[in-house]
């Protein structure tokens, strides 16, 4: 009875204790996150390498070389080494606005060289629709270009990884175009990414290219999700964004960041965990209403590793911390499966990218000064007018071109020489050149567009010979002066017609510029970047033309 009585009590501090600490909980699940934005299809190193800001706060800056797609790959592979649960994951604009590598076969081999790496998820961004919709598709789906048809080393089967996009919707059918998220399990808890695209992004591009398709509000999109994740069993919740901020400090801190990633975080649901952003092409880690946000900077420079731990029991996010690491052409080597890819397109293009285009006296940089001209914006509207200023070529007097556009400076290298696949960097778009008749008062209504946006001016280059000046405290629509507005030593006459060449995007009113759209007796021209090849053949060597088309007076 004795033993009995012992065993019995012992039983009843075992249940005691039990009842009182409870059943053991199980162990935090490890998930790593690893994210790029803004690759732009930069499958070989930047020129600029990457530009790294003094974590003081200071105005000094450091440059280091970095990016490429055999080096991403190398260390990609080393940050999923030892973690059994990963995921390779991007914000948008993996493509557009391309080097000639990458562009001269409508990105294919980007789409290629991510699928290699793994990649398993991305939003839409804005320059995936660069070409419209049905490339996108096409991106995603393979086949062959529907113009040049299939001229790369493979035939292209498309993406391996999936494209989401939860705010674009086709007006015609009210649903997505693509898939609004995707749920990934780690060790048995679901995880959600919504992938989504800045709802701004018809007014960047091509309207024809978004033609019968909606973008609609981030977070509200986002919100509307939440529901249906959480009828799922979703209670881990990541946003792939392709919208970001602007902010201070080093790559991996955010004293102050400003911008519509703000904004929009701040109007998520508390159900949203982590947000990883890009489109502004800066690198930060965040903590934006006590939650992580994070930004890799641009080109494929960096790479985002971002460490979430997992509750079995609640299946929801309970920490996460995140760094950007500096994709080190030094410190990591080439990958051989990406080599092989990359020389296996370089073949067929390596001999086009390297025909020299002409030489430089100095460097053509796409920086504007504080009144908005650029020396190559203004090197980039000259070639324009040149290439239409024939009768039989549209008869241009002026051209105008857009700043976005513009997307790398001409560097002075050695003996100056340029080869052909640095123009194209430059002018990646292969935009058709469309002359137009519009007023002189047409003209100046136009150009008040260029602060549509105060927020976000786009300052128009111009061509040789047109000058005007403006006040940027004035109203909107009245910030230029019209007695300024000028086409070499005449007033522009505000009833006169004049033959204006722009290219195909502003043709369309694109960047907001819908005064273009009113233009008559269009002609239309050749590609922008053979305008721009053209110019630098037959100005050899080309210097850098004095900055004095664009004043601001105060």
């Amino acid at each position: 009875m004795i033993r009995t009585g012992l065993n019995f009590a012992a039983s009843l501090v075992v249940a005691v204790l039990a009842g009182t600490l409870g059943p053991a909980r199980a162990q935090p699940i490890d998930v790593r996150i690893l994210a790029i934005n803004d690759f732009h299809g930069y499958l070989q190193p930047p020129p600029g390498g990457l530009t790294l800001r003094d974590p003081a706060g200071s105005d000094k800056t450091s440059t280091v070389a970095a990016g490429g797609a055999e080096h991403m790959a190398t260390l990609l592979k080393q940050l999923r080494d030892g973690r059994p649960h990963s995921i390779f994951v991007a914000a948008g604009d993996l493509i557009g606005a391309s080097p000639f590598l990458s562009s001269m076969f409508h990105d294919e081999p980007t789409i290629e060289a991510l699928s290699l790496m793994g990649l398993a998820l991305s939003a839409v961004g804005n320059h995936e629709f660069d070409e419209g919709r049905t490339e996108l598709m096409r991106m995603q789906n393979g086949g062959c270009h529907p113009v040049d048809g299939c001229n790369g080393p493979q035939p292209f089967a498309g993406a391996a990884f999936k494209y989401l996009a939860a705010s674009t919707i086709d007006t015609a059918t009210g649903k997505t175009i693509l898939p609004p998220y995707e749920i990934r399990e780690f060790s048995g808890v679901p995880v959600a990414f919504i992938g989504l695209t800045l709802k701004a992004t018809p007014k960047m591009v091509s309207p024809s290219g978004v033609a019968g398709l909606e973008f609609r509000d981030e977070a509200d999109t986002v919100n509307r999700l939440v529901p249906e994740l959480k009828a799922r069993g979703v209670e881990a919740i990541v946003v792939l964004i392709h919208e970001g901020g602007f902010p201070a400090g080093g790559r991996n801190e955010c004293p102050a960041i400003s911008g519509p990633i703000v904004e929009i975080v701040q109007k998520l649901d508390r159900a949203v965990d982590l947000v990883i952003s890009g489109h502004t092409h800066q690198s930060y880690v965040c903590r934006i209403d006590g939650r992580l946000v994070t930004s890799g900077e641009k080109y494929g420079t960096l790479v985002t590793a971002i460490d979430v731990q997992l509750d079995p029991n609640t299946r929801d996010i309970v920490s996460a911390t995140a760094d950007n690491i500096i994709v080190s052409t030094t410190d990591y080597a080439k990958d051989p499966a990406q080599t092989q890819l990359i020389e296996s397109y370089s073949r067929i293009a390596g001999p086009r990218a390297a025909r020299r285009a002409g030489t430089i006296t100095a460097a053509l940089m796409r920086e504007p000064n504080e009144a908005g001209e650029s020396v190559l914006g203004s090197v980039i509207a000259d070639a324009q007018l040149t290439a239409s200023s024939d009768a039989a070529q549209g008869g241009a007097v002026i051209a105008f071109t857009n700043p976005g556009g513009i997307r790398n400076s001409i560097v002075m290298q050695n003996d100056g020489a340029v080869s052909y696949g640095e123009v194209f960097a430059s002018q990646p778009f292969r935009n058709q050149l469309v002359t137009v008749t519009l007023t002189g008062a047409q003209i100046k209504r136009t150009l008040e567009q260029q602060w549509a946006d105060p927020a976000r001016p786009r300052i128009l280059q111009v061509s040789r010979g047109f000058s005007y000046a403006w006040t940027a405290n004035a109203p909107l629509g009245q910030r230029i002066a019209a007695d300024s507005l000028r086409l070499g030593e005449q007033p522009i006459d505000p009833e006169k017609s004049y033959r204006v060449t722009i290219n195909s995007f502003l043709a369309e009113g694109g960047d907001g510029f819908t005064g273009f759209k009113d233009g008559t007796d269009p002609h239309v021209g050749s590609y922008d970047v053979d305008a721009l090849d053209a110019y630098f053949r037959a100005n050899n060597p080309l210097s850098p033309p004095a900055l004095q088309r664009i004043r601001r007076i105060d």
